[in-house]
């Protein structure tokens, strides 16, 4: 299956509007579908299963604004655009409280149709991946599910399942440590402690404290009032209100700043925080599970994390293994991540050699499993036929296993010929075929201009 284009659905009673919409949005490469009004809009829901619902306000069976609330329950991936012709601002914010996307104004705001689509379908469509990702490597988020059978990685499970009597922490509210390098699977044990725990039916809220700059993560974690600073335009929940009831993950909370821990600090010890913008602190009530691959020791005698925060989210800690310390599950993950891919390409691998197996475990992981899983995802583009070979290994990985190009061809024509077929999987989709390869886009293009390919 090649990388697909983002889909939409149209729901409009305008006729002459829909189809004009459908035209433009067509051109730009989108699969679209339309309905006329709600009840066909929700079945076309579930036939099209779109990425993005472009929504009018005023339907002949019902209100678009309450038809977000139906569209994000039945399918919560999907992002929802709604279009007024008549602007009205109580609609707006009852629509953003139901999870809405964004709402405009037809006609007005008709050139910011395209780069909302744009925004919105990569907003769902990697909430899309990530759910695949931790759903299928988790198996309903069960330390059981968990992949592996190395004393290294059981060992770990086994804390989590027994030791320090785990069953009678995970019904608590106490706070989890999980440490280890990228890549080895804390967001899986962070899910596999909520789903053991008493606040397993509400929500899990993840963040990774590393993607946010600190003016930007201040508002992510605790929202603002309108108006507090530049572009605060409406009311923003924050991540630790959108938790409350449940749990909520901190990624790399070692790249957290300072004047920020002291905020979380607060949480931690009373359960308040304070939005920005607001005076009055705001309550909730939540369990933290925080990880990190930076040693917090050392980060607290350099003065870059508060001692007192470390022990309030360290009082139960879970030490997870690098991959290099359990080789003896990298065969398990290949069968695992091949039967994966495999549903998803459409391709049926019925053998995995013997020699691509030990070019796996004789690799040095600096990614963990998600390196694993994405060499795996290359193998399975590369493969012509039903089996996994040394051959379908990305170039990286036959340098390290010693085996050499095939026929007269050097190490740049090997390369270059997988980033080409990588790049006809993703369908000329630059960000996705840098993803598959490891490598910036920024570099991607300049191999494909040193080979004087069109970029």
């Amino acid at each position: 299956m090649k990388y697909r284009m983002a889909k939409v659905l149209i729901i409009d009673d305008e006729m002459q509007l829909r189809r004009l919409l459908s035209r433009i949005i067509g051109l730009e490469g989108y699969e679209v579908a339309e309905a006329a009004d709600c009840a066909s809009g929700m079945k076309m829901l579930r036939q099209h299963e779109p990425d993005v619902v472009l929504c009018d306000v005023k339907l002949p069976d019902g209100s678009g604004v309450e038809l977000v609330s139906r569209i994000k329950e039945a399918a919560p991936a999907v992002e929802v655009i709604l279009m007024t012709a008549y602007g009205n601002i109580p609609d707006g914010v009852q629509a953003i409280k139901n999870g809405a996307f964004d709402y405009i104004t037809k006609g007005d705001d008709n050139n910011k149709i395209l780069p909302l689509l744009s925004r919105a379908s990569e907003k769902a469509q990697m909430q899309r991946r990530l759910a695949r990702f931790e759903d299928k490597l988790s198996e309903e988020n069960s330390f059981d599910r968990v992949i592996g059978s190395s004393a290294a990685l059981r060992e770990a499970v086994e804390l989590g399942r027994e030791g320090l009597q785990f069953r009678k922490v995970a019904v608590t509210d106490t706070s989890v440590l999980l440490t280890g390098e990228t890549g080895t699977g804390k967001e899986v044990f962070a899910r596999a402690i909520h789903h053991a725990s008493r606040r397993a039916h509400e929500a899990f809220v993840a963040v990774n404290c590393s993607a946010f700059s600190k003016e930007l993560l201040e508002s992510e974690l605790f929202g603002h009032r309108a108006g507090s600073f530049t572009g605060a335009t409406k009311d923003k929940k924050g991540l630790v209100e959108e938790a409350d009831g449940g749990t909520l993950f901190l990624d790399e909370i070692g790249e957290m700043p300072l004047e920020l821990q002291t905020k979380l600090l607060r949480v931690l010890e009373n359960g308040e925080f304070i939005k920005i913008g607001e005076t009055r602190p705001t309550k909730a009530d939540l369990r933290i599970i925080a990880a990190t691959n930076r040693d917090l020791e050392k980060e607290i005698k350099a003065g870059n994390f508060r001692e007192d925060l470390f022990f309030r989210l360290s009082v139960f800690r879970i030490q997870l293994p690098s991959l290099n310390q359990r080789r003896g599950d990298i065969a398990d993950y290949v069968r695992y991540f091949a039967g994966l891919f495999s549903a998803k390409m459409g391709k049926r691998i019925e053998n995995i050699d013997k020699g691509y197996i030990e070019a796996m475990e004789n690799h040095t992981w600096r990614g963990n499993v998600r390196e694993l899983r994405n060499a795996v995802e290359r193998s399975m583009i590369m493969a012509d036929s039903n089996v996994l070979s040394v051959g379908t290994l990305p170039p990286e990985f036959r340098n390290d296993a010693g085996v050499a190009a095939d026929g007269s061809m050097t190490l740049e024509d090997v390369e270059r010929n997988h980033i080409v077929k990588i790049l006809e999987y993703t369908g000329g989709n630059k960000s996705e075929a840098a993803r598959l390869l490891g490598i910036g886009v920024a570099t991607l293009y300049r191999k494909l201009e040193s080979w004087g390919l069109k970029s």
